[in-house]
């Protein structure tokens, strides 16, 4: 009986090419929609997410800002700092501009940055010439200093940079490495770019070069994210003894708290997006409907005699619920095609990655299944409830 249901479907929808079509449109439309907005979404974040876990999670940024009494951390505060338990380093981290000089080539407005060996520990992959900072580097009294690649190609075009002098602030320093360009999105949010040219010094020396005495921003390495709770409670104490316990001094920026906040931010996103398409599929489901009215109508005489021959009302009523599911379902497939089409356009217009998920696919032909039997059934149960002997009065 269902095979000749299947088979009665096929034959009417082939018969009806034309209305067919423009029923399942609204289909079509409301599963690529669907598709296309969530696997967009999911690649437009998933970019996002890989930025913030280059930050690192289980690393902790310390913003002191200080008080009118104090502003920023001493080294011997950051060494405090990095005694805490559970804590694996710190890394300070200033930030200035400064001119750069070579041979008469002079580059201005150059960012420059204070860092330590701790911090290359985590960011020796960026290194592609020489080597980052290491312990004896970070005397006070060592002029060596890394550039990214976009310093590089202006002050060393087709030449090798590493050991060669640069002027920074008007004292030479050595170049020992060269790093790839900051693509991070912190470096977006200060207002660099991946062409931007930049160059980093030992901390100490940045102090001296940006004139200031103390630093403002740490990094905290966490060795055990186990601990993570204890380990900003243990900061947050050394803090409050350092700024005399004045509120506002200080500012803890975990990463996990704030990947975690990304994550739920997204699902909520998604999710939205996914009940606005929706409503498109409403909108389908409405038009399957109609269809399928205007058909019972059209073929009242044929479910007239189809009972007088015995057919009974299940049976009509099977027949058109599969008729509806069957446009649903074509609906469903030509939508998921097209909104994965449309998706790898989208994504490779907006430079992120192409990352369709099964459940956006599962979504998309389930809702469209679930579309033609509960808009299927009014009229299957209209065409069921025909009496075969007024049926087949009619014309």
């Amino acid at each position: 009986m269902l095979k000749e249901c299947i088979s009665m479907a096929l034959e009417t929808v082939v018969n009806n090419r034309m209305r067919s079509f423009l029923t399942t449109l609204g289909i079509v439309i409301g599963i690529a929609s669907v598709i296309t907005l969530i696997t967009v979404v999911q690649g437009v974040t998933g970019s996002m997410m890989s930025q913030f876990d280059q930050l690192g999670a289980g690393n902790v940024t310390i913003t002191a800002n200080g008080t009118a009494l104090k502003s920023g951390l001493t080294d011997a505060e950051i060494t405090e700092l990095s005694k805490v338990d559970h804590v694996s380093g710190v890394a300070p981290s200033l930030d200035g501009v400064s001119s750069v000089e070579r041979k008469g080539t002079v580059v201005e407005d150059v960012p420059v940055k204070g860092k330590n060996d701790i911090y290359f520990q985590s960011k020796s992959s960026t290194i592609t010439l020489g080597r980052g900072f290491n312990k004896l580097d970070m005397g006070g009294n060592s002029y060596e200093c890394i550039i990214n690649k976009a310093l590089a190609s202006k002050l060393f075009p087709g030449e090798n940079p590493v050991n060669q002098q640069v002027n920074i602030g008007g004292l030479s320093y050595v170049i020992i490495g060269v790093m790839e360009n900051d693509t991070s999105l912190m470096a977006g949010f200060s207002g660099e770019t991946s062409t931007d040219p930049s160059v980093i010094i030992p901390y100490q020396n940045a102090l001296k070069v940006l004139g200031v005495s103390n630093i403002r921003s740490v990094e905290v390495y966490i060795s055990d994210t186990a601990y993570s709770t204890q380990v900003l409670a243990d900061l947050g104490s050394l803090l409050d003894k350092d700024f005399n316990y004045k509120k506002d001094s200080y500012n803890i920026m975990n990463m996990d708290t704030l990947i975690a906040t990304m994550n739920t931010m997204k699902n909520m996103l998604t999710i939205m997006l996914a009940g606005i398409a929706s409503i498109s599929l409403l909108v389908g489901g409405i038009g399957i409907m109609n269809m399928m009215l205007t058909s019972v109508s059209e073929r009242t005489k044929e479910i007239g005699l189809r009972k007088a021959l015995g057919a009974e009302p299940g049976q009509i009523q099977l027949q058109f619920i599969v008729e509806s599911i069957f446009l649903s379902i074509i609906g469903g497939i030509i939508g998921v095609i097209t909104g994965l089409l449309l998706s790898v356009v989208i994504c490779k217009i907006i430079g992120v990655g192409f990352s369709p998920t099964i459940s956006s696919i599962i979504l998309g032909v389930g809702f469209s299944a679930g579309v033609g039997i509960v808009f299927g059934w009014t009229p299957a149960r209209k065409a069921s409830n025909l009496n075969p002997i007024d049926a087949l009065r009619s014309e």
